[in-house]
């Protein structure tokens, strides 16, 4: 994408479209093992085609603190229920907000009732990062 310093950045242009997802009743292990094979942060928790939840490194870290059996213990004990969105037209900006406000680090981009991506503060970072080099050149 060749730069425009007038276009405003939106979370389409940042967002990874390669998504873990899982039910609810997925063990965390299993859920957190898919999140390591795909080199991700989060998972969405799908129930009937529907985004339920999210499960972040955050979460699994406190079940593993928990000392609970994670090869039995379910997702759903442990995500995000309902979580905040994004649509694929929202700005940078606009999610960056949201993120920081809320104090999260993954962001589910849904277009309708689909899920399209997910965009990370990583993502949001790196695109002001390019963008600001873009500027100076």
């Amino acid at each position: 994408m060749a730069y425009d310093p007038g276009r405003v950045l939106a979370v389409r242009d940042v967002m990874t479209t390669s998504v873990v997802t899982t039910s609810p009743d997925s063990p965390v292990a299993d859920a957190a093992a898919a999140m390591v094979r795909h080199k991700v942060g989060s998972a969405l928790i799908i129930q009937s085609r529907f985004l339920t939840g999210i499960l972040t490194e955050r979460d699994v870290l406190r079940a593993a603190a928990s000392g609970r059996d994670l090869t039995n213990s379910p997702v759903s004990e442990w995500m995000t229920k309902d979580p905040e969105q994004a649509s694929p037209e929202t700005t940078v900006e606009d999610a960056l907000q949201l993120m920081l406000l809320h104090g999260f680090r993954h962001l589910p981009v849904l277009e309708g009732r689909e899920v399209c991506g997910v965009v990370s503060l990583r993502d949001l970072a790196a695109a002001r990062i390019t963008r600001r080099a873009s500027r100076g050149s």
